[in-house]
This record gives structure tokens, sequence and C-alpha cells, in this order.
């Protein structure tokens, strides 16, 4: 059932531990929205200490905007230890499409690691499933598919939930397409947001890690809803950007459900 007042009112109550390995632009970022929203955030990345930590995680988020081999080798790590676990992982494929190290790196997780939710942009998801796409640096320019169309593709070839952000994002496992018209045209203009979404997921999945295609949806719902929220308050960029972690500290999970914006294609 799609519920992300639900969801968010078990997470609260759990604080789950949500393990990040990121990247350096939006470490912060991401454990300060993670905090907002009401779990608890986990920034190991050190080879030594990460499938420890991912044994006492809820979940696992893996983001590759910052890549060097040693992070490489310990997210395959954390990976295979939050899948022995039975832990949702959620892949953030930052950049796929920019350079071949990015994309050779995403299909390798994807390849040794049992991925859940794939959270990219629509170029770097057309990139994974070799459809037509332009990534410049790391953002998205074109994909050649339609959104939908391409997140149940991916779904389907990757065998992954594939979660496609954009002006509106669109979430699949392969057969079922939800779309959430949540959110506002400012998140583009702050760097890390796309990076706080796969935050997000991750925190909704280890809530609610039995339905990964509703806690993908709820978790870009919810965070839509801040974002909107923020934007109301805010003159530009910069103080949206300050007032989106009070937005997502803010949520209600009584209202949450009335304001999402969730439809099944």
């Amino acid at each position: 059932m799609i519920s992300p007042g639900s969801t968010l009112r078990a997470l609260r109550e759990g604080k789950p531990l949500v393990h990040q390995i990121t990247n350096y632009v939006v470490m912060n970022e991401t454990a300060n929205a993670t905090l907002a929203l009401g779990a608890l955030p986990v920034m190991a990345h050190a080879g030594e200490e990460v499938e420890e930590m991912a044994r006492i995680a809820s979940s696992l988020v893996l983001n590759i905007g910052t890549l060097s081999e040693h992070w490489i080798e310990a997210m395959l790590l954390a990976g295979g230890a939050a899948n022995a676990r039975g832990i949702p992982v959620v892949l953030d494929p930052v950049g796929v499409g920019a350079t071949t190290y990015r994309t050779t790196t995403a299909h390798r997780i994807l390849e040794l690691v049992d991925v859940t939710v794939l959270r990219g942009n629509a170029g770097e998801v057309a990139t994974l499933v070799g459809a037509d796409a332009e990534v410049r640096g790391v953002e998205s320019v074109s994909a050649g598919l339609d959104a939908a169309e391409l997140a149940r593709e991916a779904a389907r070839r990757l065998g992954v939930i594939a979660s496609v952000t954009g002006v509106v994002d669109h979430v699949s496992d392969g057969e079922r397409v939800l779309a959430i018209s949540n959110g506002h045209e400012w998140l583009s203009t702050v760097t890390g947001t796309g990076c706080m979404s796969s935050a997000m997921t991750g925190c909704f999945l280890a809530a609610k890690p039995g339905e990964p295609l509703e806690s993908a949806a709820e978790a870009l719902s919810a965070f839509g809803v801040a974002a909107e929220d923020a934007a109301a308050g805010a003159a530009g960029p910069g103080t949206f950007h300050a007032l989106l972690y009070d937005a997502l500290y803010a949520l209600e999970p009584d209202t949450l459900d009335d304001r999402a914006r969730i439809e099944e294609l």
C-alpha cells in the first residue's frame, strides 16, 4: 500500500541506521537530510570497516559521484555484506555516461551486488540500459526514451526497482509504473539534491523494506513535498537549500498522504 505518511511515521519511530558510501561533494548534505527526516546516517567508506557497518545498518546507499578504486572496492564489500543480511541496497550512478570509468563501475556494481533500487536521472539510467542519452559532467542533458518507459525498461533489463527522477519522477518494477509529481524547479539549482533523493530512498526502504516499489515512490514524494515547502519560504537557491532541511524535519506524517501526488500509470 502506498502511504508515505505511514512509512515516515515508522521511520521516525524506528530511527534506522542508513549506511552511505557517497561522494565528497554531498556527504554533509545527505547526512543532514537523513537526520532531518528522522533516520540515522553513517558515512563509512574504509574497506577495513564497511562490512561490519553494513551488518548493523538497515539499508545501504552507494553513490559513485567521486570515484576512486579503493572506494569502489569498499562499495562491493559493503554490498556483499548487505546482500548477505538481506537489507536493501540503493545505487546512485552519478554521472554515468560521462566517462567510461563511471559507466564501467556502475555496471560492475550492478553485476556483483544485488541492488534493490537504482536511483538516477534519465540520462544516467538510459546509459545503463543502452538507450540514447547525453550526460555532461554529472548532469543529464537528454535521454532517448519516454521517462515512464525508461523506468520500466531499466527495471526489466537490470533486475532492479528503477527510480528515474526528473520534472516528474517515475518508479517501476518492470510491470507497474508510479509517477510522482511532487517537487520544485529549484531542486535542479542546488548541488546534491539528486544524491539527497537517493539518501531519502535508503531511509524509506529501511523503514519499509518489504515493498521497495512503494517505498521508493514514497521517498521521492516526501522529498518533493519538502521541496515545495522550502521553496514557499525561500528567496532563491541559497535560502531554498537551507530551508530544505527544515522542511524535511517539519514533514507531518498525518498530512503527507494527502499532499503526495503519486499516480499509477
